[in-house]
């Protein structure tokens, strides 16, 4: 019988796995090619899989809501017309066969039925399957810092774990009494900075309502929690006056609209700015890996997105600086059409350098934005305020109505001191206030 192997392919920078959500196709089911087989999610978005040949569906390798690493085999595929299902676990990557087979003993260790963790914390079948192989309680489990997306822990992970010495269960099988030896302490991967932080436990009243985290809040919230503990957040504070931009835009959108079969509005020209700022100071363009600065060398715009849901999500948008502003207003309603529509694709979501979010669209004067890791800094832009102001001429000064607004730059400590922070927020201060209001577009 002809089998055509189907596996989770690469779906985008630094995604190594992702999560069964809906199976499009039961065992015995006939599928065309590039008809969608199976729905999956990432840490970064949700995605049909097409299958990758036309044939009947006969073996499944993984449930809903199991975790298959890139490359593993999640589905076999019968192109000769048969049904019959001929392979085995012993067919599948070891990846795969991890994950399915129940724990048994290892080294002599007796295996653990893990309880269900009070953390709250998310671990693949697979990390689960080496933890109950080698007696290790969900307790200690959730002492390990993990590495992958969000924290979360690798086989990696729990192999150097072991290694470097993890605790066991308590062998109560009566043996051999044997010369008592010093174990070494456990040393988790990763430094463990959250090893010893625990969550409250909040009793719901009887009138109370609870109401469950859907996954991608549980993946915001993950990421925020890890971004805070990476990177030590400084925020420098910067008021800007756009009057120019403001009278600019009321007069040329209409006609731009009419032209471009586009809306202008204020985020492109602020997106112009900040790009223009970035070339001035590239340090905070920048990731850190380890003790080891990446300069990166593209700029490429994340704008985070409110989703109808109340969630958020930040399609990128691709080396920014080479774009005019006609193109930076393209691009950014391109993006943020398709995330009202949820019809974002991996690639849209990945690769960003920098990050902007407007508070201003909810009101807000100012914030203290969390830095999208692996970034080291994000802009957060105001509302717009018709406010009195002092206006400075050759002739005295006086009072005057202008539009201000307030920008808010959070940034890592670690790599980026206030000196930079300071200045860069001030240089977009700068462009925005210099904005000519005789441009042409």
């Amino acid at each position: 019988m002809s089998q055509i192997e189907i596996r989770l392919p690469k779906m985008g920078e630094s995604v190594t796995e992702a999560t069964i959500t809906n199976w499009l196709k039961e065992v015995g089911d006939t599928i065309e090619m590039d008809e969608p087989l199976v729905e999956v999610a990432t840490d970064k978005v949700d995605n049909e899989l097409p299958s990758e040949a036309e044939g009947t569906l006969i073996q499944k390798f993984f449930e809903v809501d199991e975790v298959a690493q890139v490359g593993d085999v999640i589905a076999l595929i019968s192109t000769d017309g048969s049904s019959a299902i001929t392979a085995t676990a012993e067919s599948k990557p070891t990846e795969v066969v991890a994950t399915k087979v129940e724990a048994t003993q290892s080294n002599g260790t007796p295996s653990t039925s893990l309880e269900k963790s009070t953390s709250g914390k998310f671990f693949s079948p697979l990390v689960k399957s080496i933890a109950e192989k080698e007696g290790i309680t969900m307790e200690t489990l959730e002492t390990v810092a993990g590495t992958g997306q969000n924290g979360r822990v690798t086989k990696k992970d729990m192999l150097a774990f072991i290694a470097n010495g993890a605790p066991a269960a308590v062998n109560t099988t009566p043996s051999a009494p044997e010369k008592e030896t010093k174990k070494s302490t456990p040393v988790p991967s990763g430094g463990g900075f959250l090893s010893n932080i625990k969550e409250p436990i909040v009793i719901a009243g009887p009138d109370d309502q609870i109401i469950e985290m859907d996954r991608m809040r549980k993946l915001i919230a993950d990421h925020m929690i890890m971004s805070t503990h990476v990177s030590p957040h400084v925020t420098s504070y910067v008021e800007a006056d756009v009057t120019n931009i403001w009278n600019w835009r009321k007069k040329v959108k209409d006609g731009f609209a009419k032209r471009e079969g586009e809306n202008i509005t204020f985020t492109p020209i602020f997106m112009e700015a900040i790009v223009k700022a970035i070339k001035d100071f590239p340090g905070v363009n920048v990731s850190v890996s380890g003790t080891q600065i990446i300069q990166r060398g593209h700029i490429n715009i994340g704008m985070a997105t409110a989703l109808p849901s109340g969630n958020l999500i930040v399609p990128v948008i691709k080396d920014a600086d080479r774009m005019n502003l006609t193109g930076l207003t393209k691009s950014v309603n391109e993006l943020a059409k398709k995330a009202r529509n949820n019809k974002l694709k991996p690639e849209d979501i990945q690769g960003g350098t920098y990050t902007v979010t407007n508070v201003g669209t909810f009101g807000n004067v100012m914030g203290t934005p969390i830095i999208n890791q692996p970034q080291v800094a994000i802009l957060a832009i105001g509302a717009i305020r018709k406010v009195p102001a002092v206006i400075e001429t050759p002739d005295g000064d006086f009072i005057g109505i202008r539009y201000k607004m307030f920008l808010s730059h959070s940034y890592d400590h670690r790599v980026v001191d206030g000196a930079l922070g300071g200045m860069f927020v001030k240089r977009v201060a700068d462009y925005l206030e210099q904005f000519d209001d005789k441009r042409e577009i």
